[in-house]
């Protein structure tokens, strides 16, 4: 299915479906694509999804941060929603719900979260020493999957071109470095909405501790593993993903 991407004059989105509001917020180096099969997907089954662009790279530099991102998302839900919704976030996508449900609690119904920032990361690092050499771009962007062949030759091209775009590049490393910087470890008890962790077995990002341990201080939450499956798992096993996620939300709309 061909999603059409809406614009107005604050957002670029993805909107399908009809039905609950599910949120998908994509990582640092991720985009609208990582969540074609979930929108296929839900948008069958009674959901409204949305997927917004988030402003990665569009924000001032003094206020490239995640807090930055999380008020962002508050004001789409806000204008473009307007109800409590369903909130999936990948990798920093992930962390960018945990602060967006921690600072506003009554637009967020459910959170999941899948090979989420917050605790713990391995990152690209804080520059790329060998970022022309796109096998090198290609090695490090395999290394986000169990299975490499995921990391498709359009990923590559994506993130090749990313951080050799200099004022991209910084802002990429000011949102690693923001997302190291904002700890959530003292925070997740405070998230009381019911939580959903659906995990990577292999995930070399955000390894399997980071999921016990959110699952461990999130007090409402429910932790699900996907075997053979790196650090995004909706785009790397799309089917056990949504079955898993379906399962868990449709009790709770």
């Amino acid at each position: 299915m061909i999603f059409s991407t809406k614009k107005d004059k604050k957002y670029t989105f993805i909107e399908a479906g009809e039905g609950h509001p599910l949120v998908l917020l994509h990582g640092l180096m991720g985009g609208l694509s990582n969540f074609d099969k979930m929108v296929n997907f839900f948008s069958e089954k009674g959901f409204k999804v949305y997927v917004p662009q988030l402003p990665i790279y569009d924000l001032p530099v003094l206020n490239t941060n995640l807090t930055t991102i999380a008020k962002y998302v508050i004001k789409f839900i806000e204008s473009e929603i307007s109800a409590p919704v369903t909130i999936v976030g990948n990798s920093m996508g992930g962390h960018v719900g945990l602060i967006l449900t921690l600072a506003r609690p009554d637009l967020v119904q459910n959170l999941v979260l899948t090979g989420s920032s917050g605790l713990y990361e391995r990152a690209f690092g804080d520059s790329f020493p060998r970022k022309n050499d796109r096998s090198y771009i290609r090695k490090k962007a395999e290394e986000v999957f169990y299975d490499p062949a995921v990391a498709t030759d359009e990923l590559v091209n994506e993130v090749f071109s990313v951080v050799n775009d200099r004022m991209k590049g910084i802002k990429t490393v000011m949102l690693a470095r923001s997302a190291i910087k904002h700890n959530m470890l003292h925070d997740l008890p405070k998230i009381l909405r019911p939580t959903c962790l659906i995990w990577g077995k292999q995930d070399n990002v955000t390894p399997p501790e980071v999921a016990v341990d959110m699952h461990k201080f999130i007090p409402n939450s429910d932790l699900f593993w996907i075997d053979q499956c790196g650090h995004a798992a909706m785009m790397e096993k799309p089917d056990e993903f949504n079955e898993i996620l379906y399962n868990w939300v449709k009790d709770k709309i």
